[in-house]
């Protein structure tokens, strides 16, 4: 499908007909009879939290993204708060992070008392720069919390590098990135900690929900603790062993995972490679007009990375256009079109302007980047129709603003 003047036509924001009759959202979850039948099982069980299914979720997880060890958690975000925990943040300290994600990730640093420091990101992927980074780093700084953005592994080579150059854990937030691939690895392999997120938008979900791995044991075991209130044991330990004495040995919070869940999630993990399939060819589809396309700039992807496609992020080519991202975001939405905008950078939100004292302009390449984005619908339940209707409806408020 090309963009000629036969494609324009009058748009649903100016009175005429939309491109669809309902809204196709930018993301969903997909819930099959098989993972019904899951959840029904364990409600018949005996075990509804801290049950067997726990486990069997989180190695059948561990082993999917080819990591030692896996804990499961009750949102991505405990889960990133939780690998904070595990890097041994605390007052004080720093952690070096990307302001284009989410405000969990860097909300989880602050969590343990210590400071999220922003770095700019790279003009391509949207991914955080390991050159500023680089200028970052003091003697206070403890961590990088890279992520993933969108699905496309960070430059994790070269963080890496520089964590083993000073001394520095690297905290890998791939809440985007379940099934990517860096270099030929796994993602979920590769960082000292790796956290992913089981939202509905995701690419499988428990309802809510989240996961770190990693490599080390006794990270491992700290974990597990975390989400425990410090405990030790579970109470199915307890029972197995026929005892009732337990102590708390670290403070810790109710960040479990119930065994519901995690029977969705393991009932979920058997989609994960179709799932990724079809995300990989929706970008495809949608790669294979836009590239072409005046006015859009669609994602990049780096020679040595395999994304997720988590989301699928276009830039508007502002320069090229007669309207601001704004008027092309109500456009769509006019059109049926659920598209969604990733990420007002994290300095920008009131929270952190009044507790750090940002104003603006501190990151150049994030914030450029924010006034083009908009988030077009990614997920593995979409038609094909469904992809032709975005990829129309794009193409038709193109046509009325490309200079």
């Amino acid at each position: 499908m090309k963009l000629t003047s036969a494609t324009i036509e009058a748009l649903a924001l100016h009175g005429g007909s939309p491109v669809r009759a309902t809204l196709l959202p930018y993301g969903r979850q997909a819930i099959t009879d098989a993972d019904i039948q899951a959840v029904v099982e364990v409600l018949r069980s005996d075990w509804l939290t801290t049950g067997p299914k726990v486990s069997e979720f989180e190695e059948a997880f561990a082993e999917r993204v080819g990591s030692k060890h896996a804990v499961s958690f009750s949102s991505g975000t405990a889960a990133l708060h939780a690998a904070a925990f595990g890097a041994g943040l605390q007052s004080g300290d720093e952690a070096i992070t990307t302001p284009m994600t989410f405000c969990a990730t860097a909300n989880s640093v602050i969590y343990q008392g210590a400071k999220p420091v922003f770095a700019d990101i790279c003009p391509d992927t949207l991914n955080i720069d390991p050159e500023q980074i680089a200028d970052n780093i003091n003697s206070r700084t403890r961590a990088i919390l890279a992520v993933d953005y969108a699905g496309h592994p960070a430059d994790l080579q070269a963080i890496l590098q520089l964590a083993e150059q000073h001394g520095l854990i690297v905290i890998e937030d791939a809440s985007h990135a379940l099934g990517a691939e860096y270099r030929g690895h796994r993602v979920g392999s590769i960082s000292d900690l790796t956290v992913f997120s089981f939202h509905p938008v995701k690419h499988l979900t428990t309802g809510e929900g989240g996961m770190v791995t990693t490599e080390r044991g006794e990270l491992a075991e700290r974990l597990r603790r975390f989400r425990n209130h410090g405990i030790g044991s579970d109470a199915r330990q307890r029972q197995a062993a026929g005892h009732w004495h337990y102590e708390m040995v670290l403070l810790g919070f109710n960040y479990r995972l119930s065994d519901i869940s995690c029977a969705l999630g393991l009932s979920q993990l058997h989609c994960l490679k179709a799932n990724l399939a079809r995300r990989r060819e929706i970008a495809r589809q949608y790669s294979a007009v836009l590239d072409a396309t005046p006015g859009v700039i669609p994602p990049v992807v780096r020679t040595e990375v395999n994304p997720a496609w988590h989301l699928y992020p276009v830039r508007l080519d502002l320069e090229k256009l007669t309207a601001d991202r704004a008027e092309i975001f109500h456009a769509l939405r006019a059109e049926n079109i659920g598209v969604n905008v990733h990420y007002i950078p994290v300095h920008r939100h009131p929270f952190y302007r009044d507790r750090f004292g940002y104003k603006g302009g501190e990151y150049p390449v994030a914030e450029k980047a924010y006034e083009q984005l908009i988030s077009l619908p990614m997920f593995h339940g979409m038609s094909d129709q469904d992809v032709e209707d975005v990829i129309r409806a794009l193409l038709k408020v193109l046509g009325h603003f490309v200079e």
